[in-house]
C-alpha cells in the first residue's frame, strides 16, 4: 500500500491538480447557488422587514395605551373637578362674608380653568388615538401580505435546496477532503484568490494562448513554465493560478485538428 503524502510533499503537478479538481468542486457548488438565484436574499428582506413591522406595531399599541391612560386620567380629573364646584356652589349658599365668597368664587373658577384644559387635550388628543389605532391596523394588514409573500417564497427555496441538497452536501464533504490534502498557505492563497474573483474562479486553465480568467494573452514563455509544473504560474493581469489543458483534461484544438489530418493522411494512404 502506497504511503499517503503530506500535503507539503506533493509535487508542483500533484498540488495544481488537486486544487484544479477543488475549483471544479466549488464552481459546482456556485452553480447550485445560481439555481436559488435572489431567493434567498429574497427571503431574507422579507424576514426583516416582517420583524420591522413587528417591532413598530408593538411601539404603536406601547403608544396607544399610554395615551388611553392619558385620556382615562383627564376625564377622571375632569369629574373631580366638575364634583368640587358643586361642592363649592352648596357652600356659596351658606356663606356669611363677602371674603368667603370670593374666595369661593376663585376656587370655581379655577376648578372651571382646570376642567377646560383637561377637555382640551381631551378633545386634541383623542383623534390620535383613532390615527393610531388605523395605523397598526394597516401595520397588521402589510405584515399579513408579507408573511404570506414570505411563505410562497420560502416554499420555492425549499424545493429548489431539497432537489439538490444531496449533491451539494456530496460536494461539500468533497471540498473538505480536498481541502486536507493541500498545503495549507497554498489553500489559503487559492481562498484569497476566489473571493477576490467575480466568477469564484481560482484556478484557471490557460486556452487558446489566453487566461481562461480575464482572457488576456499569455506570453510563449510563460506558457512553458506553466506546462512544465515547475512551479505555481498565475496570470499576470488577474492574479488567477493557471494551468494547462493537459493537467486539466482538456484536449487543445490544435492536438484534435494534428489527429484529424493524420487520420486522413492515413486513409489515404490506405486506399
Amino acid at each position: 500500500m502506497a504511503e499517503k503524502k503530506m500535503p507539503t510533499e506533493m509535487t508542483v503537478e500533484e498540488k495544481l491538480k488537486k486544487l484544479y479538481e477543488l475549483q471544479k468542486v466549488l464552481s459546482r457548488i456556485d452553480e447550485i447557488r445560481t439555481i436559488r438565484g435572489e431567493l434567498p436574499l429574497e427571503v431574507q428582506d422579507l424576514e426583516d422587514e416582517i420583524e420591522g413591522l413587528s417591532i413598530r406595531i408593538a411601539k404603536k399599541k406601547e403608544e396607544v395605551a399610554a395615551l388611553h391612560l392619558s385620556l382615562n386620567k383627564w376625564n377622571e380629573e375632569k369629574l373631580q373637578f366638575q364634583a368640587n364646584i358643586e361642592r363649592h356652589n352648596e357652600k356659596l349658599n351658606a356663606v356669611s362674608n363677602s371674603r368667603e365668597y370670593d374666595n369661593l368664587s376663585k376656587e370655581i373658577e379655577f376648578q372651571n380653568l382646570e376642567i377646560e384644559l383637561r377637555e382640551k387635550r381631551i378633545r386634541d388628543n383623542a383623534p390620535k388615538e383613532t390615527e393610531m389605532n388605523e395605523m397598526i391596523a394597516r401595520y397588521v394588514e402589510e405584515k399579513i401580505e408579507l408573511i404570506q409573500e414570505l411563505e410562497v417564497k420560502r416554499a420555492e427555496l425549499d424545493e429548489i435546496i431539497s432537489e439538490n441538497k444531496a449533491e451539494e452536501d456530496r460536494l461539500r464533504e468533497e471540498s473538505k477532503m480536498l481541502e486536507e490534502k493541500i498545503e495549507p498557505r497554498l489553500l489559503m492563497a487559492f481562498k484569497r484568490i476566489r473571493k477576490g474573483s467575480h466568477n469564484g474562479l481560482g484556478v484557471v486553465v490557460v486556452e487558446r494562448d489566453s487566461c481562461g480568467g480575464c482572457f488576456a494573452k499569455i506570453a510563449p514563455q510563460r506558457q512553458l513554465d506553466v506546462k512544465f509544473h515547475k512551479k505555481i504560474i498565475v496570470c499576470e493581469y488577474c492574479g488567477r493560478i493557471l494551468v494547462d489543458p493537459e493537467l486539466a483534461g482538456i484536449k487543445q484544438e490544435k492536438q484534435v485538428e494534428v489527429e484529424k489530418k493524420t487520420r486522413r493522411r492515413a486513409a489515404k494512404k490506405s486506399e
